[in-house]
């Protein structure tokens, strides 16, 4: 067991364990950071087959409007130009997202922004006679007053259900807070000023970010290890000034208030022989036939045009959510009413550690992009 050899032991070696390990390090601060993965970077980690980066845990594109984040990170690799245009399948059926011009001349057959407007509204109206002055209960119903019937149906109803393993009237209306829907032909996913990839992967982000720490991967913080046989976090702490952690929350305290809720998912990944399966880096599948959520071909992260012929293969990634359980990753929380009270007591004990910081999206309960997790450590 080693003693107080660092000033931070960092649970979690993914963006926020990364981005702390960066932080602390520039400020003099020796850090160890562990990982249960074979691997650091987390979600964000990918692997190299067949010449491409491969998202492993799914897509992840980088998107900011802040110029000190994109700046940071491009000051650690340079990030390439990469626009989220992503595809919806439908019964076959190609539609752009997200909601534009594009969608709307391939559903309804037309062309002009007004035609568009009248047709939405004349479906708002339906739903919001219906509801005769109350608020929507459900996420259908919030759906349906946001676009109408059409857009709900095709690109949102069955999708939505296959995310959520349930009917999207037993879902909540909060889920859906709001959906753009825009009148110009533009398909880019993202409004932010910069988006794009690391060029050669996330790898080299993370890499870079650890740079100067020391790095074990393979341990659980919560089992019994070669640097604490006895497994007992308190101990842990024992090696280090200062713990970061970034992993379940519930499970630091031991579950004593009880488990939070969690949605999850499942990743095929396959080589083709073909350079070019789909066109496209990112197609979801919206009808509730097809069991996957999404395909992922990669080598459109990285290669543009003609590029990705230079290799001969592809590797697509078929998307399965699931119901979250024990040895399963926990990828989604469930911010319901339930698990945003069960959660606000275990922050009530977490506020109450001087010496621990809960970080990240399984110590925070929240869903966060990568951006403004680089914003919030650049802060500190």
């Amino acid at each position: 067991m080693m003693e107080n050899k660092y000033d931070y032991l960092i649970v979690g070696a993914g963006l926020y364990g990364a981005m702390m390990a960066w932080r602390m390090t520039t400020q003099g601060k020796k850090c160890l950071v562990i990982d249960r993965r074979q691997h650091t970077g987390g979600n964000i980690y990918c692997e190299n087959i067949e010449g491409i980066n491969v998202h492993k845990y799914g897509a992840h594109i980088f998107h900011t409007s802040n110029k000190k984040v994109w700046d940071f990170v491009n000051s650690i690799v340079p990030f390439n130009r990469y626009t989220n245009s992503p595809l919806a399948k439908y019964h076959g059926r190609l539609y752009n997202l997200p909601f534009n011009m594009n969608t709307f001349a391939r559903m309804w057959n037309i062309t002009t922004p007004d035609e568009a407007r009248r047709i939405i509204e004349e479906q708002k109206q339906e739903m919001r006679e219906r509801l005769n002055g109350r608020q929507p209960q459900n996420l259908e119903e919030q759906a349906l007053m946001l676009v109408g019937k059409d857009i709900y149906e095709v690109l949102i109803k069955e999708y939505t259900e296959k995310q959520w393993g349930r009917p999207c009237t037993e879902l909540p209306a909060f889920i859906i807070k709001r959906l753009p829907v825009r009148f110009v032909y533009d398909n880019n996913y993202f409004n932010d000023t910069y988006q794009g990839i690391p060029i050669g992967g996330y790898n080299k982000l993370i890499d870079g970010l650890l740079n100067g720490c020391d790095i074990i991967t393979g341990i659980d913080f919560f089992k019994p290890n070669d640097l604490c046989p006895e497994a007992n976090i308190h101990r842990w702490r024992e090696i280090a000034d200062k713990l970061v952690f970034t992993a379940k929350i519930d499970q630091f305290y031991d579950y004593r208030y009880g488990r939070l809720d969690y949605r999850s998912l499942r990743f095929e990944h396959e080589t083709l022989d073909c350079p070019n399966f789909q066109g496209n880096a990112v197609v979801n599948y919206t009808d509730k036939e097809v069991a996957y959520t999404r395909t992922i071909e990669h080598k459109h992260f990285e290669m543009f045009g003609d590029k990705v012929y230079d290799i001969p293969k592809t590797v697509v990634t078929k998307e399965y959510p699931q119901e979250w359980h024990e040895g399963l990753e926990p990828y989604y929380p469930v911010n319901d009413d339930k698990n945003m009270q069960l959660y606000a007591s275990y922050k009530a004990l977490a506020d109450q550690e001087p010496d621990v910081i809960f970080g990240g999206r399984l110590a925070e309960y929240k869903y966060y992009d990568m951006a403004p997790i680089v914003e919030k450590i650049l802060e500190i």
